[in-house]
């Protein structure tokens, strides 16, 4: 006996103890019908300019895709935002792993939220695995006010290795966040590696969060990193830490003065606060306010943003070089043959690399 779904009168019903009943899946439901409207430029420009979180978050999606397709339609929308920034202080926080960053963040930026109205955009860059290239992004669970808070934007982003901890594409991000109306950026990085370099290429105050108790407080002074700091902040100033924090605090005054003289003008400060309890959040705040207004007086907010703009026209120009490069399809054939024959000892690294960069720039003739 032929089974009934077998059957062509019993297509489209189903049969539950011998009584037919409609199908739980509409019959004449044509596949595809309501799939997903695919966004164009103006979809996302518009949807961004009106503040949309939602559209915003989709855009930053596509700046970070490596799909070239969207790498393409990424652009279009930065070039269309682009007259609509500029109009935020950009604010860059570092420091060691464990010194409290998301939670200082957390107080920041409610604070700030709240003193000045406005809206904050936090870009917490997340360390990825070197073996799995995979990233936790736990910072927005740390940031228990922000998170919820209808004024704020907080994206976790994988760093993928790029300029060792910030993602080159942070700033492109920034373009579409200040477009959205957000009028204050945090861009929170690692805390290794270069990642301070580049953060530094890319905001206006740059802000160093330190930690006192652990030991000999000049292990944490680093010529390079001190130089870049606007200001430099001890956490976890409270309780039996006070002094501690007081002591490691005059430590870096007295290292900040051995160095030259900022090109700003500026003097870097040395203050303690406490991220946990909320404690001096308010003059680290005076302090950022009066950096900006210093720098705003003397012209020299405006000139670090257009070095930071030439900045990142060279670090695109070498990225596309270098993803040419790499991307060649001759390239990629002989890449093996010459890392072969670096490790048989058969050619040196740089013979190898001379070669393959004489290949490559020939194919452009």
């Amino acid at each position: 006996m032929q089974h009934p779904e077998n059957n062509e009168e019993y297509k489209g019903l189903t049969v539950n103890s011998g009584v037919e009943q409609p199908a739980i899946v509409n019959p004449y439901l044509q596949r595809g019908r309501f799939a997903r409207h695919r966004l164009t430029v103006d979809d996302y420009v518009q949807g961004i300019l009106k503040g949309n979180v939602t559209m915003l978050g989709q855009a930053v999606t596509l700046v970070e895709s490596t799909n070239p397709q969207h790498q393409q339609l990424a652009q279009e929308v930065i070039e269309k935002c682009l007259p609509y920034s500029g109009k935020s202080v950009r604010i860059g926080i570092s420091g060691v792993p464990g010194a409290g960053k998301s939670t200082s963040i957390d107080e920041f930026g409610v604070h700030v939220l709240e003193r000045t109205g406005g809206k904050l955009a936090v870009l917490a860059i997340d360390p990825s695995s070197e073996k799995t290239k995979g990233s936790i992004l736990g910072d927005k669970t740390r940031m228990e006010k922000l998170s919820v808070h209808p004024d704020s934007f907080i994206r976790p982003s994988p760093s993928a290795g790029s300029l060792g901890g910030v993602a080159r594409k942070t700033r492109e991000t920034i373009i579409l966040c200040e477009a959205a109306g957000f009028d204050k950026i945090f861009v929170e990085t690692v805390g290794v590696g270069q990642s301070e370099t580049a953060c530094h290429s890319m905001v206006d105050f740059f802000l160093l969060i330190q930690l006192a108790g652990t030991g000999d407080e000049l292990q944490g002074i680093k010529r390079g990193i001190m130089e870049m700091a606007d200001g430099i902040v001890i956490n976890k100033c409270d309780g039996d830490n006070v002094e501690p924090c007081q002591l490691a605090a005059r430590q870096f005054r007295n290292a900040l003065h051995l160095f030259p003289a900022p090109e700003s003008g500026w003097l870097p400060k040395v203050l303690c606060y406490s991220g946990f309890y909320g404690l001096g959040i308010k003059e680290v705040w005076d302090m950022i306010f009066e950096y900006v207004d210093f720098v705003k007086g003397n012209g020299y907010f405006e000139h670090r943003r257009a070095e930071q703009a030439k900045y990142w026209m060279y670090e695109s120009i070498n990225e596309q070089l270098r993803n040419g490069f790499y991307n060649n399809e001759t390239i990629a054939a002989l890449l093996p043959r010459a890392e072969r024959a670096v490790l048989d000892g058969q050619q040196t690294s740089f013979i190898a690399a001379k070669h393959l960069l004489d290949t490559y720039f020939g194919l452009l003739k």
